[in-house]
């Protein structure tokens, strides 16, 4: 029997919980790799700025890990006893990822420890920097995996019911879906451009605030340079996100862009409000960028909503998600590119304050269009928690205490975010730049005498 307060408040906890989670799995996933660049590219440059900024990183890092590693745990939990009918079938189909995840963090967390507590032990720099390779790949792998079980709920296969009973499970073909390969690397590209775009949002802000350290300066340039690239490959990759929709999700597609009825040739809208049921006012329409987004072809046809049951429509406001995940994006890259070109070109503006202030606002911009993309891709499966298998009310539990676990999780949430954020700022107010450099310094010169 459903339980629709259940139901209700069962959705809202999810959705709380990854919301928050969501900020720290992608700095965790990403931070490796930004590491492991700085590192490399204080090595071959023989720059001692890149390198210290690879250390500060690596220490506000461990903090991030830490939150993360409560807030995956709460995740899981609510998993058991939110959505106890899904677990009991998707347990048994792609609970291996779900296990390797396990393993891909442990490998992650081993090597870290290594890599944090042994920066004076290697006289030669490169040995040290390659324990950042398996701290890297088990970030990357950790969000594969789990990405993986994401998909999986977008594109159930590997399996078969057989009067009421699982049978012919394959694991390994549940885990290959068609949302894996696009799901993966939206995700992995996207953290690797949030997490640099933070980092960019730090320096810009520190210089806005009267440092002229060169090292901010530095820490700017590189983490701009990495946030556009990172950024492009985002943006290629959410156009084969769009061609994987049209073939295997066209009520997600139609429900994010507002099409409404099956045409070729469509056009793409942005922006706008819908009126009514179907009375779109103040939008941008883009003629067939739709057709073009969804098969490459500006003639080709796109399903409308009209050909679905109205009971399996998506909720039409992920066309909101999907504009401020796009705008956003576009945004930063402008933001970035203008950077990396400023400097190259000696332009003055990207000195100035309200330049600055674009490049301190691209952090907290780049959260939100993490925020919205996530939003967009399981508000987007609704009704569906496993699609064309199991409803989101058919996977729920029926307790009628969630409200009251939500106010606690809440409770936890708030604490854990107040308490990163205070740790972090003592951390390094505690610790500037200008004395570890000079610390930094004196170390070197007592090593040579």
């Amino acid at each position: 029997m459903i339980n629709e307060s259940a139901v209700f408040w069962s959705r809202v906890l999810t959705e709380v919980t990854l919301s928050f989670h969501i900020i720290y799995a992608t700095i965790g996933v990403g931070i490796p790799l930004i590491i492991m660049i700085c590192q490399w590219v204080g090595i071959k440059n023989n720059d001692e700025h890149y390198i210290l900024l690879a250390r500060r990183i690596t220490r506000g890092f461990v903090i991030t890990v830490a939150v993360g590693v409560v807030t995956g745990t709460a995740i899981g939990l609510q998993l058991s006893l939110l959505w106890p009918n899904f677990m009991q079938l998707a347990g048994q189909v792609i609970a291996l990822p779900l296990f390797m995840e396990t393993f891909a963090f442990f490998f992650e967390a081993i090597f870290l420890g290594i890599y944090l507590y042994t920066w004076d032990r290697f006289d030669n720099q490169k040995k040290h920097m390659l324990l950042l390779i398996p701290v890297a790949i088990g970030a990357s792998m950790s969000a594969v995996f789990i990405t993986i079980v994401n998909a999986f709920m977008n594109a159930p296969q590997g399996f078969e019911i057989v009067n009421g009973e699982l049978v012919n499970i394959q694991p390994l073909i549940a885990m290959f879906n068609p949302a894996m390969p696009t799901k993966v690397a939206h995700v992995l590209a996207s953290a690797y451009m949030t997490s640099a775009l933070v980092l960019a949002s730090i320096a810009a802000y520190r210089l806005l605030k009267g440092s002229n350290h060169t090292y901010y300066k530095k820490s700017l340039f590189l983490m701009m340079k990495l946030g556009f690239i990172f950024s492009v490959a985002t943006a290629v990759i959410g156009d084969f996100s769009g061609k994987y929709l049209a073939e295997y999700q066209p009520e997600k597609l139609a429900a994010a862009e507002w099409h409404f009825e099956t045409e070729e040739g469509a056009s793409l809208i942005l922006l706008g409000f819908i009126d009514g049921e179907e009375n779109i006012k103040y939008d941008i329409r883009i003629p067939y960028a739709l057709s073009i987004l969804a098969f490459g072809n500006p003639k080709a046809e796109v399903i409308g909503l009209n050909e679905f049951p109205e009971d399996e429509i998506p909720p039409l406001y992920i066309h909101y998600l999907f504009n401020i995940m796009v705008f956003i994006g576009m945004f930063m890259t402008l933001i970035s590119l203008l950077y990396i070109a400023g400097v190259w070109r000696g332009w003055a503006f990207i000195k100035q304050q309200w330049f600055r202030w674009l490049s301190v606002f691209g952090g907290p911009l780049s959260i939100i269009a993490i925020e919205a993309g996530w939003w967009l891709a399981e508000v987007g499966r609704q009704p569906w928690i496993l699609r064309g298998i199991m409803r989101t009310e058919q996977g729920a539990t029926t307790s009628d205490h969630v409200d009251t676990m939500l106010i606690l999780f809440c409770i936890l949430y708030l604490i854990l975010g107040i308490g990163s954020a205070v740790v972090l700022s003592r951390m390094y107010r505690a610790n500037p730049i200008e004395r570890e450099i000079a610390d930094r310094l004196a170390d070197m010169e007592g090593d040579v005498r």
